[in-house]
């Protein structure tokens, strides 16, 4: 078997920019120089983060923040005006940090991108948007965040906007919550689709999902999520909705959250590596081997005590090599992400 080293984990969300900006660390310093939270560049480096979708998460004031850890509730909607100016300043953040040290951190705008930046040793950054209270019903704003590098979206969070709806952090419970997509909506995913940004399921509601299935005729991907029939949150997927993503060649990245891998639906860190574990062999069994990969929503979630931040993912590495053998989990780890990006955004 290879080193751990060799098992480099591209990541399907983390939450570090909106983070930073509450931080007031408009440049990412803190990034570089170390941080409390589950990410910075010492952690990653030690951990094997060989890249990942960096998310902008908007609210109306950096400074009062809704906890994304809250149970068991739904969240309200949200200002645009204060929400594209939040919007606005964690892609500086990016921008920032990607100047600041290329050598460290490079802003990716293809799988090939990807691919040049791990040779690199450079940590690839995606950028992500996860509620898209920053973007106007015209989708004008969604033409300049493109041009400043974003590949990826999530229409909603787990709170309403102008494009559909979020579904709450219930348990146990359907993602079945209600409307789907709204006309701003579907005209979101097509313009994505034009354009070649992913379309993130994790947030959405049931309806909103099958809806951007009738709509896009990209891959189904959901970043960061689960599997319903194994812990019944609102955030994971069902098997029907696992079928279709089957049948377009998408991919689930599996969120480290704890509430949602546990099969009590409780948000506590004595939560092991066959939580996880149990996730992706239902995700397996549904998607194939190439549809799974990892999307821990560091920054975001309360994470398994076993892993605690990027450090830990030798912890959870060495618990997929010896469940599944070094070929799938390099899969699950890198490849997998790296194959539906570059069939979606190039």
């Amino acid at each position: 078997m290879g080193k751990l080293s060799d098992f480099l984990i591209f990541d399907g969300h983390n939450d570090l920019l909106s983070c930073l900006r509450r931080e007031n660390s408009a440049d990412g310093a803190t990034f570089f120089t170390g941080r409390d939270g589950a990410i910075d560049l010492a952690k990653c480096r030690a951990g094997g983060f060989g890249g990942g979708f960096f998310a902008v998460w908007p609210r109306n004031d950096p400074a009062q923040s809704p906890d994304p850890m809250a149970m068991y509730r739904a969240f309200p909607a949200i200002d645009s005006a204060g929400a594209m100016a939040d919007t606005l300043g964690q892609i500086a953040v990016l921008q920032r940090m990607v100047a600041t040290r290329p050598d460290a951190i490079r802003l990716c705008r293809s799988a090939a991108d990807i691919t040049a930046a791990r040779a690199d040793a450079a940590i690839a950054a995606l950028l992500h948007i996860e509620g898209c209270e920053g973007i106007d019903a015209d989708l004008n704003a969604l033409q300049v965040y493109h041009a400043a590098g974003l590949r990826s979206l999530g229409p909603v969070w787990s709170r309403p906007n102008i494009f559909g709806h979020g579904v709450p952090f219930n348990f146990p419970a359907s993602p079945d919550t209600g409307p789907g997509l709204t006309a701003a909506g579907l005209r979101l995913v097509a313009d994505c689709d034009r354009l070649g940004v992913l379309i993130d399921l994790s947030h959405l509601n049931e309806a909103g999902f099958w809806d951007v299935a009738k709509t896009s005729t990209k891959p189904l991907v959901a970043t960061h999520s689960g599997a319903h029939a194994v812990t019944a949150s609102t955030r994971n997927l069902t098997d029907r909705q696992l079928a279709a993503m089957a049948e377009r060649g998408g991919l689930v990245g599996l969120n480290f959250g704890c509430q949602f891998l546990r099969l009590d639906g409780v948000k506590n860190p004595a939560t092991g590596p066959d939580d996880m574990l149990r996730h992706l062999d239902h995700l397996l069994a549904a998607l194939g081997e190439t549809g799974v990969a990892l999307g821990s929503d560091f920054d975001g979630a309360m994470m398994p005590a076993f892993l605690k931040d990027a450090a830990g993912l030798p912890k959870l590495t060495a618990a997929l090599r010896q469940h599944y053998g070094d070929d799938l989990t390099r899969k699950i780890c890198w490849s997998n992400w790296l194959d539906v990006l570059a069939r979606v955004i190039g």
